[in-house]
């Protein structure tokens, strides 16, 4: 595979009426899927001169999709938003990515006031299914920018990751070869567009003519709906967080005698617990089971491990897996690398890894750094390298943590929480149970207020932080106290509030 763009437009050349994407309402051919993006893609070259990023705000809709290859053939980045975002969240991931247009598939929010152009949903219909003067395109190739995802910031302002594509296609190649897919397989399509397990889902299901079934939000959010749809899914690959597979499991019938088409399960984005490992071999005993790890700067994952009893007998903790074959992984003890299994700071080496942070020169040059020429990247996360090459997890060694699949950086949801009219002094640790994020927990300082109760308190700050961060962000539990612990040199001892709410 040469090139993403003509990989997916070729399967409209072979098989056009193959399906692409198929809802529970409505589903479009590959031959559809080429046709909307190159009548998007037209309208852009014509309309755009700048090489600046292009927004796509939606959920799972088949528009999403359109919009982002026809960005890509234009030779732009897309950046997809997700329609639930904060507006405070969007205003400043528009003012870090300066885009230079807004393709709105669900309505564009009339509060946030920019003078960015905005194409409205009917207007983008209507320009997918007009023809569109053709004009000789130039798609996004090589090192440029194939799309960017904003994840949470130290200092409140999220951080573009710039994934080019090269990136995708080393991370495409990789798990179409090694994952057991084939051509025409039905892909769950979950997670939203804006965290990048999405793209675990998308591009190797489109670049091997497979059909991405998306699973609406009210069905997610909905546990009788989806523990009826479940059974009733017809699906050959399952993507998804270890944590939604927790809420699926709590269905009884979700097993391989009522959903046989299921063969391989791929998950990422946090990590996988021997319960739920040991709860999907009893489940589905004919599908394959793989672990996966890699951070969104090193594009999606790039180790993978098949969970089997004997990995199971043999490790306390499920490993994370092996590292592809044009990826290095190095632990570092500060900036020197250590021998085979001492621990240390997981650093990936090779094509996944991201260029940097989008106009953010200071936390690029932080984390992003070359070996022997080749593009490297700090995780912050530590673990240790077996001499057998298989890589163990063993933590955050910062204050960034997962909880249901998303990243956040506890520092992000301080600054926004101190914000908030009611709360002199606050910061928000972790609650682990078998090594995994459970909970958010907020230790608050707050200001003198007129609420009889804590949970009226509370409920009045959850309101206040949920104009700033996403609903993922907000701690479940609140911890009223009168000052926080500091350390010897002044600054807040996040170290011992974790170790009082893990105690």
């Amino acid at each position: 595979m040469q090139n993403i763009i003509q990989t997916i437009d070729q399967w409209a050349i072979d098989q056009p009426e193959a399906i692409a994407y198929q809802s529970e309402k409505e589903s479009f051919s590959y031959q559809t899927l080429r046709q909307w993006s190159d009548h998007i893609a037209y309208y852009l070259h014509q309309t755009i001169e700048a090489k600046q990023p292009i927004v796509v705000f939606g959920e799972l809709e088949f528009d999403m999709l359109a919009s982002f290859l026809g960005v890509a053939k234009s030779g732009h980045a897309y950046i997809p938003i997700e329609s639930n975002t904060p507006f405070d969240r969007i205003e400043l991931i528009l003012a870090v990515a300066q885009p230079a247009m807004i393709l709105s598939v669900m309505p564009w929010p009339e509060e946030i006031k920019s003078d960015i152009p905005v194409v409205s949903p009917a207007g983008l219909r209507a320009l997918f299914t007009t023809e569109q003067k053709e004009v000789a395109l130039t798609p996004v190739m090589e090192d440029e920018t194939f799309y960017i995802i904003f994840t949470s910031g130290t200092t409140g302002v999220p951080k573009g990751v710039q994934i080019s594509h090269k990136n995708l296609l080393s991370f495409t190649e990789w798990d179409l070869a090694d994952f057991g897919i084939q051509s025409g397989m039905r892909f769950l399509s979950q997670a939203p567009y804006s965290f990048d397990l999405s793209v675990m889902s998308v591009y190797p299901a489109l670049c091997s003519g497979g059909t991405l079934i998306p699973m609406e939000k009210k069905i997610i959010n909905d546990f009788k709906q989806l523990f009826h749809f479940l059974p009733q899914l017809n699906l050959d690959v399952w993507v998804s967080t270890p944590s939604f597979m927790d809420i699926c499991l709590m269905e009884k019938t979700f097993d391989g005698e009522h959903v046989p088409s299921l063969k391989v399960f791929q998950f990422c984005g946090e990590e996988l617990t021997r319960k739920t490992a040991e709860e999907l071999l009893r489940r589905f005993p004919q599908a394959k089971v793989f672990n996966t790890y890699g951070p969104t700067e090193a594009t999606v994952a790039m180790t993978k491990i098949e969970v089997t009893a004997e990995v199971l007998a043999e490790y306390d903790r499920v490993p994370i897996g092996y590292i592809k074959k044009d990826t290095e992984v190095l632990i570092y003890d500060e900036n020197k690398a250590v021998s085979a299994g001492e621990a240390g700071e997981i650093i990936i080496k090779g094509p996944s890894v991201s260029k940097g942070y989008l106009h953010n020169p200071e936390k690029t040059a932080a984390a992003f750094f070359t070996i022997d020429g080749v593009p490297a990247y700090r995780t912050g996360d530590a673990g240790r390298l077996t001499e057998e090459g298989l890589l163990l997890y063993e933590g955050r060694i910062d204050f960034q943590v997962k909880l249901h699949g998303f990243r956040i950086e506890l520092e992000d949801i301080d600054h926004h929480l101190e914000k908030v009219s009611f709360v002199k002094q606050a910061t928000v640790v972790p609650k682990y149970q078998a090594h995994k994020v459970q909970q958010l927990v907020a230790y608050v300082v707050a200001k003198d207020n007129e609420f009889e109760k804590n949970y009226q308190l509370t409920k009045a700050i959850k309101e206040e932080l949920a104009e700033g961060v996403m609903e993922y962000m907000i701690p479940q539990k609140f911890v009223y106290v009168e000052q926080l612990p500091r350390t010897m040199n002044g600054k807040i001892d996040r170290k011992c509030l974790i170790s009082e709410v893990n105690s």
